[in-house]
């Protein structure tokens, strides 16, 4: 008869013993750490492949090109900077930096306040916030070149919309596209009415996340509208307003539709942009590599402008 042998009963809540080989609580070592950032190295491989080659490859080839003359269709020849050269040549591109520059600075001062006191007078609204909401995005949905043209329509001196409302009034008619004072501010006012949708949506969904404590609270020191904004409102919606305005000062940088479709650049020069010298280069005189070479030059600039803006309010949206 085998004897039994007793153990003694484990003391209560005392932990398992570990499995052989590895000691209780241990942590995972080298090879299971790498085994498992090679795993997940080899589910991105193909996000990876086609991120790079449709955006990466196009960059290296774009900066290629920069260095070549060619009309996409012969042999591409080797001219090193001669197309930057050519380019610094050019009379039109100051005045084509600094229309580009100007646009933007109008469309800071009329793009990025008038979403936000939207945003803020729809939030207030009871009974009707719905149907504002769906008005204020309708624009967004216009395609771009058909909402230009329909402006370039209301910007007529002799029968446009705009001009007929102001004449009830005694004022006008204004050449707002033949005036080299007023192409610009014309430009960009269309600009803002077609794009401002979305940052109102945007706009709104942020102010719905603010705590309603807060709100709460300014209403019962007696704080108005205008104090709630700057001290409950604002500061909530800091980090939102710090994206949206590197957005648009991105997309003002490359505007094209509008001086294209509107005033082709005109009058006088005045609504040149660089995306639009950068089409002329390449579809009206035939000089890819020069072309290329500003759109080169634009894209640095970009990229120094974003390093730069994020580099000087890194710590803004946290206070």
């Amino acid at each position: 008869m085998t004897p039994v042998v007793a153990t003694a009963p484990s003391p209560a809540g005392a932990a398992p013993e570990a499995a052989p080989g590895r000691r209780a609580g241990a942590r995972p070592g080298r090879s299971d750490r790498g085994r498992r950032a090679l795993a997940g190295l080899v589910f991105l491989l193909p996000a990876l492949a086609c991120f790079g080659y449709f955006a990466w490859w196009p960059i290296g080839r774009s900066v290629v090109l920069a260095l070549q003359q060619t009309n996409l269709v012969d042999p591409a020849r080797w001219v090193g900077l001669r197309n930057f050269e050519v380019l610094f040549a050019d009379p039109l591109l100051p005045t084509a930096v600094l229309n580009t520059l100007w646009y933007t600075v109008l469309s800071l001062l009329i793009g990025l306040p008038a979403p936000l006191v939207l945003a803020v007078l729809i939030s207030e609204l009871r009974r009707f916030g719905a149907p504002a909401r769906v008005l204020v995005y309708l624009p967004v949905i216009v395609p771009p070149v058909v909402s230009v043209l329909l402006w370039k329509i209301f910007y007529d001196p002799d029968s446009g919309l705009i001009n007929a409302v102001l004449g009830l009034v005694g004022l006008g008619p204004y050449p707002w596209l033949q005036s080299p004072a007023w192409a610009m501010p014309s430009l960009v006012v269309e600009a803002t009415w077609a794009g401002a949708g979305g940052a109102v949506l945007i706009y709104l969904a942020a102010l719905v996340a603010v705590p309603r404590e807060l709100y709460e609270a300014a209403e019962t020191d007696g704080a108005s509208i205008a104090r709630r904004v700057w001290h409950v409102m604002l500061p909530q919606l800091r980090g939102v307003i710090l994206v949206l305005l590197l957005l648009q000062i991105i997309g003002c940088l490359q505007v094209f539709t509008e001086p294209y479709v509107m005033t082709d650049g005109g009058p006088e020069n005045a609504t040149v942009t660089v995306l639009l010298m950068i089409y002329r280069y390449a579809f009206l005189f035939g000089d890819y590599g020069t072309a290329t070479a500003l759109s080169v030059l634009l894209a640095v600039a970009l990229a120094v402008v974003s390093a730069l803006y994020l580099r000087l309010t890194r710590g803004w949206s946290s206070r």
